[in-house]
């Protein structure tokens, strides 16, 4: 049976490319915002959503990180994706038509090197695959968008330039939320388990917190930091460790971190991805 995979954005978005990576032959289901996104899983309408949570260059997505642990569902797996800005015309475009280019703020910021070079106009557009979409309906030469290899395919565009991005590491990488746990089993060095809390009102406490992992050999590769319920008093915490809640060491970790908590909720224990 076809499993339908939510992702926000217009199709041919990049959470669109690494959702199809995860989940190739499958029925995807574009969403205006990432609140839509989860709400598709939560809701029924799909049956696992595809999501940013960090970029190498822009680090985290503030939204994912306040919106998952309130969602109620699970991290199952991860993907990264390699950002590729392509230069796309429509059919019968050359380069030396094009006079403007359209696409995300972002993504012309992360090609501002490549744009100046060659002296052309910009367009702010809401999304890449967006001005893809509205590139093809307007069959104007001279105006290009700025998106993936894939938006071009599926809106019949001709790729007129490739990895113009200013910086050859853009890479994104997601989740994969599933509306039940679905745990991975042990495996040396090969699971993360992701998991919120937050530490109690007493000095050094997430000094104290932390130090269990560090004697205990567990590897924390993220420990990210944000107020909750608009109060500058309550911070929680998202952290990555490398390793199983089974394993040893991890659980000492975790009962150290819960003295000094009075919070804490695992999002979900997945395999560790080979493309890291």
């Amino acid at each position: 049976m076809t499993k339908k995979i939510a992702f926000q954005g217009e199709p041919g978005a990049f959470s669109h490319a690494a959702a199809a990576n995860v989940f190739p032959g499958e029925e995807f289901v574009g969403c205006v915002t990432f609140e839509e996104t989860l709400s598709a899983v939560q809701s029924g309408r799909a049956d696992f959503a595809v999501v940013p949570v960090e970029n190498s260059l822009y680090g985290r997505i503030t939204d994912i990180h306040h919106l998952l642990p309130e969602s109620g569902l699970f991290i199952i797996g991860e993907t990264y994706l390699r950002v590729e800005m392509t230069l796309l015309g429509v059919p019968g475009a050359r380069f030396e038509d094009v006079k403007s280019v359209q696409s995300l703020s972002v993504a012309l910021g992360q090609c501002r090197r490549f744009i100046a070079r060659h002296g052309l106009k910009t367009i702010n557009a809401v999304d890449t695959a967006g001005s893809a979409r509205e590139i093809a309906q307007k069959a104007d030469k001279s105006v290009a968008a700025i998106a993936s290899r894939f938006a071009g395919e599926i809106y019949g565009l001709d790729v007129l330039a490739e990895n113009i991005e200013d910086a050859d590491h853009n890479t994104t990488r997601f989740l994969v939320l599933s509306p039940t746990e679905q745990n991975a089993p042990q495996q040396d060095n090969k699971v993360k388990t992701t998991f919120v809390f937050r530490v109690r009102n007493v000095p050094a406490a997430l000094y104290k917190a932390m130090g269990g992992f560090a004697t205990n050999g567990v590897n924390m590769t993220k420990l990210e930091s944000y107020m909750v319920g608009g109060a500058f008093t309550a911070t929680q915490f998202y952290a990555d460790i490398e390793g199983h809640p089974d394993d040893i060491g991890v659980q000492h970790a975790f009962d150290e971190l819960k003295f000094f908590t009075d919070y804490f909720r695992i999002l979900g224990v997945y395999p560790a991805s080979d493309l890291r």
